[in-house]
């Protein structure tokens, strides 16, 4: 197999990855794994986009997509669950 036949096969491993990272995160019901699936999701966007040569746009991928991102919605689900505790009902 030669080079180029290896960067597509790679591409398309990445592709696949995402799609079924973001079907089961979009599929997820539970806020706390779905942010966990989230931060995957931005993982593999990572990986595919070093493989279609991109550094810059999976550097602010993995920054925003896999920490940023799913830490927000972790701690807005632990403060609505913590503020939804001490109301009567």
């Amino acid at each position: 197999m030669n080079a180029a036949g290896l960067d597509n096969y790679l591409i398309a491993v990445a592709l696949v990855l995402v799609t079924v990272t973001a079907t089961v995160a979009a599929l997820t019901r539970d806020p706390v794994r779905q942010a966990v699936v989230l931060a995957l999701l931005g993982l593999c966007l990572t990986v595919l986009f070093t493989f279609l040569q991109a550094p810059d746009v999976a550097l602010s991928q993995l920054a925003v997509g896999t920490v940023v991102t799913p830490l927000l919605i972790l701690l807005t689900v632990r403060k609505v669950r913590r503020s939804s505790k001490g109301r009567p009902r």
